[in-house]
């Protein structure tokens, strides 16, 4: 279902936060000696530890080592163009991923709802850091003010999770990349040295999915709702955006009845308040099946991911809602063992402990202005 293949001899570390995997990135590219491949929604010039992104790749550059940046357009509208221009002149190779404007589209079509959700960062074509994790400053404070925050809330930071892998699975995320550069025009950067012979690291084994619109069969879904269907045990599951399918719905629900311990972690606030609203919709049919849910606060959650039976795992860009499935390009890792599986569990029990648990009576006796304002909200899911 997956079209691509199970890796072994990979070295695998979980990154737990932004600023976390800002460093393990500035670290990998400041120890670049031939390439350097960039993939992301948001692209902006952050920074870690009193460098700035911009100044670090300009410097890799005139070290005579190849930067090439895809960036999606309407994730990085609020880029300055002089950021951009500063890495053009210094021979950074850049490609902006379905243009906004009709007029500046390059690959013969145009669709404003087809985003590169992405988030990739590739070093020697031995090395890479996939997750939810975008260049962006929110990263950085907090993104929404120190007063009057979302639905007048305090948010301090972002909580977000990233996974830097080594092994012989990179070069599954260089084809992605070089796929999607190809398709968007971008310059020729040749392909000699981006496939180096890569020795296992470790001893995990990963499966690297690229997701597209332009597949008839969303890989990452049917690869999520098979583990779903196929859990014996538990499923736990951190969601920045839960908006999901009828499908998605049934397969939560029906393995809470077959006695699988299915355990949610959501955001009480978000950037999208639609799509709170959506996932408080579902609520009630989610506990009554007895899938237990728990709500975080005072921060923006923005992780994605899964991890089964304690020993399959997922780690990516993919959000829990439709957009991940019909419009986006998404890109995900699929991990198998305990190594791994005890970490995202050990980093889900810690954020389980800190969030609250949601009770179904007093679920149910909610007010009627939030229950109106989640069949509103409901109305534009397969938008979100």
């Amino acid at each position: 279902m997956a079209e691509s293949p199970l890796i072994a001899g990979n070295r695998t570390q979980l990154l737990r936060d932004g600023p976390a995997s800002f460093r393990a990135m500035f670290s990998a590219i400041q120890g670049a000696t031939n390439h350097i491949n960039l993939e992301y929604f948001i692209f902006e010039d952050v920074e870690s530890d009193g460098v700035n992104l911009g100044d670090l790749l300009v410097a890799k550059r005139e070290a005579g080592v190849a930067v090439n940046l895809i960036y999606d357009s309407f994730g990085s509208s609020s880029t300055p163009d002089a950021f951009f221009d500063r890495l053009k002149k210094a021979g950074v190779n850049v490609v902006d991923y379905n243009p906004l404007s009709p007029f500046k589209s390059i690959a013969g079509w145009y669709s404003p709802n087809d985003r590169d959700h992405r988030k990739i960062l590739i070093v020697d074509g031995a090395t890479a850091i996939i997750g939810g994790v975008n260049l962006s400053t929110t990263y950085q404070s907090n993104p929404l003010g120190k007063s009057g925050a979302a639905e007048g809330k305090s948010m301090d930071m972002w909580r977000d999770t990233d996974l830097k892998i080594e092994g012989p699975a990179v070069a599954q995320l260089q084809m992605l990349f070089l796929d999607h550069w190809n398709k968007q025009k971008g310059p020729p950067i040749g392909d000699a040295k981006m496939f180096p012979v890569v020795p296992a690291k470790g001893t995990a084994v990963a499966r690297i999915i690229g997701s597209t619109p332009d597949k008839s069969v969303p890989r990452y879904y049917v690869t999520l709702l098979s583990a779903i269907r196929n859990a014996e045990k538990t499923i736990k599951i951190t969601a920045a955006y839960f908006v999901p399918t009828a499908q998605e719905m049934e397969d939560l629900t029906g393995a809470a009845r077959r006695g699988v311990d299915v355990r949610l972690v959501l955001p009480d606030v978000s950037d999208s308040s639609l799509s709170i609203a959506v996932g408080h919709s579902h609520y009630t049919e989610l506990l009554e099946a007895g899938v237990k849910i728990y709500e975080t606060h005072d921060l923006v959650l923005h992780s994605k991911t899964v991890v089964i039976d304690g020993v399959w795992s997922m780690i990516g860009s993919s959000n829990f809602d439709h957009r991940s499935v019909i419009f986006n390009d998404e890109v995900d890792a699929v991990l198998l063992g305990s190594e791994t599986a005890s970490e995202l569990e050990e980093m889900f029990d810690d954020d389980q402990q800190g969030a609250t648990a949601i009770d179904l009576n007093a679920w149910k006796n909610r007010s009627v202005f939030e229950k109106m304002n989640e069949v509103f909200a409901v109305a534009w899911q397969n938008m979100l």
